[in-house]
């Protein structure tokens, strides 16, 4: 079984609504790296008990995502938030070549030093 790696992603965003057991199951496979055969010896349980479970948390996780959009929302925020960092970067060299005005380089650096900040929480 190939780990996706879109479900360890998932499970930062889903994972408290899953179960406790199926929480534990994710946790290893996916952040442990534990093998699923480690893992039933770990849970006293079967192989294929582990396999069933990882795959309903997976299927969980996956359809809250489709109904939810909560991880492809966090995508899109992050990337357009890089976007802005590297515009306002950007506008602040192009002013260094071509005229240097302190009002346009101020603006671009409360912009750049308001991104740090967020960055930093």
């Amino acid at each position: 079984m190939a780990k996706d790696m879109e479900i360890a992603w998932l499970f930062d965003f889903y994972g408290d609504m899953l179960t406790e057991k199926q929480r534990q199951v994710v946790e290893l496979y996916y952040e442990e790296d534990l093998s699923l055969a480690e893992i039933a010896e770990n849970q006293s349980i079967t192989r294929q008990g582990v396999r069933d479970s990882l795959k309903r948390a997976e299927a969980q996780m996956r359809e809250m995502e489709e109904r939810l959009r909560l991880a492809a929302r966090f995508r899109e925020v992050r990337d357009g938030f890089e976007s802005i960092c590297q515009a306002a970067q950007e506008i602040r060299e192009l002013n260094l070549r071509t005229g240097r005005s302190r009002e346009i380089d101020e603006r671009a650096g409360r912009i750049i030093g308001l991104a740090e900040d967020l960055r930093e929480r």
